[in-house]
């Protein structure tokens, strides 16, 4: 199975969170910050939403960072991954 985004969906598969800091302090699980950068996995078709032209700027294999509260967590076949709207994503990494 696979996951195909509709209209300006875009799924992300978020990078692991860091165990460690610069310093070298090991961080419990609890206190590892949620990470906001993630790989662009698919990308919906865009097209008209909600009355406005949509033209997909991302594309799969793309590194971007997105809003901290943004999108629904999925699971499909013991991965996790983040659906999210093309608007939510801040910028890509390059």
């Amino acid at each position: 199975m696979k996951l195909v985004p509709l209209g300006d969906r875009v799924v992300l598969k978020q990078f692991e969170a860091e165990e460690t800091t610069k310093s070298g302090i090991i961080l419990a699980s609890k206190s590892q910050e949620k990470p906001q950068e993630a790989e662009v996995i698919a990308v919906g078709p865009g097209g008209m939403v909600d009355g406005k032209e949509v033209v997909m700027q991302v594309k799969a294999g793309d590194k971007v960072i997105y809003s901290k509260y943004a999108g629904n967590e999925v699971k499909l076949n013991d991965e996790e991954y983040i659906i999210v709207k093309q608007s939510d994503i801040l910028a890509i990494v390059e």
